[in-house]
């Protein structure tokens, strides 16, 4: 964890500074009030420790603004001698516990006890809310209860899985659920209590990426201004999901082998080897043989990752499910923006169970999303649905259709174009793929069109 020390003694503030540190956090101190709530403006600290008593300050003003500033912030009150009656007021107004001077190692060995315990409450609070959003937007079940074989299969398999703490490789085209069902996995096993953390590898640069896996101290690299802990210390205990793992740059691979093999990493920057328990479940959409065939993707730990691995069958190949799936889309979106819809019409219907969905689930969520905000009546019928299922071009300003040929300039085609291919991909790095350009150039041209 990261903690800010706020007290004007420069002798008291370093040994509590020094206590952190080899605690095996860290510690970054401020000699007043004013300091410290500048840097917690600036950086994310976990914890701040308070000393009531900072000169001309009053510190029961200085708690108040802190919490103003960071409402969820837990902050721990010193106090000397004879002002516990302080520190009793100071807890009242939000702060968590306090230490009364001056405090031996055991002392604030339970105090950092509490301070754990309740960040793994507050970690606890955002996973729920975090699943009920993801649930109510696309719910595990509904993937889960279906009739296609392919897709009762790979359930049957992962499920069985769940329960042991082997590597699962989950493969499949982009949009089709794969990290719904990563999590539907981690809900069944026996760290359902445990984090679910995910690490996207194609959304950071090669070092960012690593840092935000591994960790890194301070000084490691430019802009690396503190220690930080990597996901893979958040994960501990739980699950890491490892999403596009068939992005993940060749030269993090070594430790990711490393990792699963033998439970073992290093932070950017440091020489301390730490051990931890973290089951892996990776995602892909890439073909890993042919990567490995390539040398873009380590033998090895496709090997390592190899335990458990299922495919998870597009929606082209799931047709008993999609007007289910749409069905489900339509009600969570008309209840989200208030609208009263009675369904598809019959001829809407017909379009949607023919249509291949390149895009899969997400492509079917865009367009029923879509559907519901534009729909003028009280069904949603063909000239709703996009140009691919409804056969009508969208239009320019003027009502004419935008299609390859159209009079219309180069910048509304590509607006067009632009918009059709990050709908149907997963994220910006892929979307940029297909488009053979750079992820900052799409980033810009996104903005420029209202896509934030």
């Amino acid at each position: 964890m990261d903690f800010l020390v706020i007290d004007d003694d420069k002798t008291f503030r370093d040994a509590t500074c020094l206590l952190i540190d080899g605690e095996g956090h860290y510690a970054e101190s401020a000699a007043s009030g004013e300091l410290g709530l500048m840097l917690l403006k600036e950086e994310k600290f976990d914890t701040a420790l308070l000393d009531l008593n900072l000169g001309a300050e009053k510190g029961l003003d200085v708690l108040d603004q802190i919490l103003k500033c960071r409402p969820t912030l837990p902050v721990i009150i010193f106090t000397a001698q004879g002002s516990v009656k302080n520190a009793v007021e100071a807890m009242r107004r939000g702060a968590v516990d306090f230490l009364e001077k001056p405090f031996s190692r055991e002392q604030f060995h339970l105090v950092l006890a509490r301070v754990r315990r309740f960040h793994e409450l507050s970690k606890n609070i955002e996973r729920l809310e975090l699943e009920v959003r993801e649930s109510n937007a696309q719910s595990p079940d509904l993937l889960l209860d279906s009739t296609t074989p392919l897709m009762t299969e790979v359930m049957d398999t992962l499920l069985r899985a769940a329960k042991t703490p082997a590597s699962i490789l989950i493969m499949g085209e982009s949009g089709t659920g794969k990290s719904v069902i990563a999590r539907t996995v981690h809900r069944q096993s026996h760290l359902a209590d445990k984090p679910f953390v995910t690490v996207s590898c194609p959304s950071l640069s090669k070092e960012l990426l690593e840092s935000d896996l591994f960790g890194h101290v301070k000084g490691a690299f430019t802009g690396a201004v503190r220690d930080h802990w990597g996901k893979v210390k958040v994960a501990a205990g739980g699950t890491l999901f490892l999403d596009e793992i068939g992005d993940l740059p060749i030269e993090i691979q070594p430790k990711l082998l490393r990792l699963l093999q033998e439970r073992e990493y290093e932070r950017l920057g440091e020489n301390v080897t730490r051990k931890t328990e973290v089951r892996i479940i990776a995602a892909t959409s890439r073909d890993l043989k042919k990567r490995v065939a390539d040398g873009t993707f380590r033998e090895d730990l496709y090997f390592r990752l190899n335990v458990i691995t299922v495919e998870m069958p597009a929606l082209r190949e799931r047709s008993a499910d999609v007007v289910r799936f749409a069905q489900h889309y339509l009600e969570h979106f008309s209840a989200s923006c208030s609208r009263r819809i009675d369904g598809f019409s019959d001829e809407a219907l017909a379009r949607i169970r023919a249509y291949p969905w390149p895009g899969n689930l997400r492509e079917l969520r865009n367009t029923v999303e879509r559907a519901v905000i534009m729909v003028k009546g009280k069904r949603i019928a063909v000239e709703d649905l996009p140009i691919e299922l409804s056969g009508t071009p969208q239009a320019n300003g003027n009502g004419d259709p935008i299609e390859i040929g159209s009079l219309v300039s180069m910048e509304k085609l590509e607006e067009a174009h632009l918009r059709k291919v990050l709908s149907r991909t997963a994220n910006l790095a892929e979307a940029a793929e297909v488009l053979g350009i750079d992820q900052a150039t799409l980033y810009r041209k996104r903005k420029k069109i209202g896509l934030e």
